[in-house]
């Protein structure tokens, strides 16, 4: 049963409604690329899919606009594919869970999509209608956007004639920004010696923080777990010695860390101290 039928403008949240039932993670496009194509040629439009799996949809322009410059309106098919740590959600077989709460539209328990999906649904809105004048539109979708441009860099664009291009992923309603920041891609490699030890194992986990998009929340200053983990260690190694044993977090490349966790074996006499060290830094 559809879930967003009362809300405006109704064919795009109907479009979002029907792409979130789709699985579209990053690296696993290939359906909802294959609805793109079958939605274009249900509807007799030249479409465009290479082996990446990027789209090309073309709809000639509307009466009276059918010379004009062609605009390219481009999206991104996939999703940062991120779950509560109680979640059951599959990204790889169920779609997306959707509700409305306070005015807002919200996924259960999972990322919502709508970077891009919204892009994909206000794309197909446009395409599909037969009310709206508009010129020649080229409408570019390309997968793994989110890690690293890769659809991006693989799609050939030679087939496009428009010169003016619409990125339909903003973060800002009723507002055209022209230009963008750029962006970086660091990998630390940092060397470790392996040793046998005994001790008392502790266990940290540094759980239930908010995430968000690196880009979108960076500046809201949100915890990072793998930040905040490595403060603790390094508070602990301040006064008392162990040896780290297994360390890992985070999920995503742009995702802000929810989740991290480490293990260290202590000194019997010294692992009370130190579970009061992470205690008082919990606090």
């Amino acid at each position: 049963m559809a879930v967003l039928n009362e809300l405006e403008p109704k064919e795009v949240f109907r479009f979002f409604e029907e792409i979130s039932a789709i699985p579209r993670g990053s690296r696993d496009t290939k359906r909802i690329s294959d609805y793109l194509v079958a939605f274009a040629k249900e509807r007799d439009l030249k479409v465009i899919q290479d082996e990446v799996n990027n789209v090309i949809i073309f709809q000639p322009g509307t009466p009276g606009y059918e010379e004009s410059e062609p605009v390219i309106l481009q999206g991104h098919m996939d999703m940062v594919c991120e779950k509560t740590s109680e979640s059951t959600h599959d990204f790889e077989n169920d779609g997306l869970e959707l509700y409305v709460e306070d005015g807002f539209l919200k996924a259960k328990d999972t990322t919502l999509g709508g970077d891009d999906g919204v892009a994909v649904a206000m794309a197909l809105a446009l395409l599909d209608s037969r009310e709206i004048p508009h010129p020649p539109i080229e409408a570019v979708f390309t997968v793994d956007e989110e890690l690293g441009m890769e659809g991006a860099e693989a799609i050939d664009l030679t087939v496009l004639k428009g010169k003016k291009l619409i990125n339909l992923d903003s973060e800002e309603e009723k507002t055209l920004t022209v230009g963008c920041a750029g962006g970086v891609r660091y990998q630390g490699l940092i060397p470790v010696e392996k040793e046998t030890a005994s001790g008392d194992e502790i266990k940290i986990t540094i759980q239930g923080l908010l995430g968000g998009h690196s880009g979108e929340e960076i500046h809201r200053q949100r915890g990072n777990a793998n930040k905040m983990m490595a403060r603790l260690l390094y508070h602990i190694a301040e006064e008392k010695s162990y040896r780290l044993s297994e360390i890992y977090g985070g999920s995503k490349d742009n995702v802000i860390a929810m989740e991290a966790h480490a293990s260290l074996v202590a000194a019997p006499e010294d692992t009370e101290q130190i579970l009061d060290m992470i205690r008082n830094m919990e606090d």
